[in-house]
């Protein structure tokens, strides 16, 4: 975090300045090391202002004033490190979210329509011949029924995928390239691992994943737009058990 990094010249800092010295705002800078130690005070401000707005300057000094002294420590000196690293990592993540949350909601309205179509879709679909349907909304369709135990989610599976939006507009198909896929059972998005765990090898599965367990408000493509309800023929080639 540069933050940090600019919290951590202050070390270098106490090395340069005496206990004794007390503050005297000057008026000019006379020599190369005033500007330097003007600047590198005036470089970490600015970026402590822009990362971490919500510092108490009193505390702040403070901090610095006792790191010179090395005395009347409210953090002790091993501990630093580690409380820093952890204070701004936990600041970067609500940041994340916080962004990941603004730009669902705009997405939401903007794709307003696409989730209602996937929706509508899948409503319809529900009711037709021969669909199943999990407790957590996917849809399915069985194909080809398999033999044998089923996918468990750390096992590695060979598979011919084919996927399709509602519109069957084809956005990626192993069985078009010809070239079967092989990976871990559950590093798919959440309703093609629950799929996979439905089916044995030799299973051949038409799934109807719903927004929510595909990609959400993310854009994966031009096909795959936000809030998209996709379709997937899936066919298990082999299992090898974990």
């Amino acid at each position: 975090m540069r933050v940090f990094k600019s919290l951590a010249i202050i070390a270098v800092l106490t090395m340069m300045v005496s206990c004794g010295n007390q503050k005297v705002d000057v008026r000019s800078l006379e020599t190369e090391i005033d500007s330097a130690s003007y600047a590198l005070g005036m470089d970490m401000a600015i970026k402590v202002k822009a990362n971490f707005s919500e510092a108490k300057t009193d505390l702040f000094l403070q901090g610095y004033r006792n790191g010179i002294d090395s005395t009347g420590l409210l953090i002790e000196e091993k501990e630093l490190g580690k409380f820093l690293s952890a204070f701004f990592q936990k600041q970067q993540a609500e940041r994340m979210k916080e962004a990941q949350e603004k730009s669902a909601k705009e997405a939401e309205t903007k794709f307003a329509h696409i989730k209602k179509a996937g929706e509508e879709f899948l409503a319809l679909n529900k009711v037709k011949e021969g669909v199943e349907s999990t407790q957590s909304g996917l849809q399915y369709i069985v194909l080809k029924e398999g033999k044998g135990d089923n996918v468990q989610p750390t096992d590695k599976v060979k598979i011919h995928y084919h996927g399709t939006t509602t519109e069957g507009k084809v956005f990626d198909s192993t069985v078009d390239r010809n070239s079967p896929y092989e990976s871990k059972a559950n590093v798919f998005v959440p309703g093609f691992n629950e799929a996979l765990a439905l089916m044995k090898k030799g299973s051949k599965y038409r799934v109807f994943i719903p927004q929510e367990l595909a990609y959400g408000s993310q854009q994966r493509g031009q096909l795959i737009l936000p809030f998209s309800a996709l379709i997937f023929e899936i066919e298990i080639l082999d299992i090898t058990k974990s």
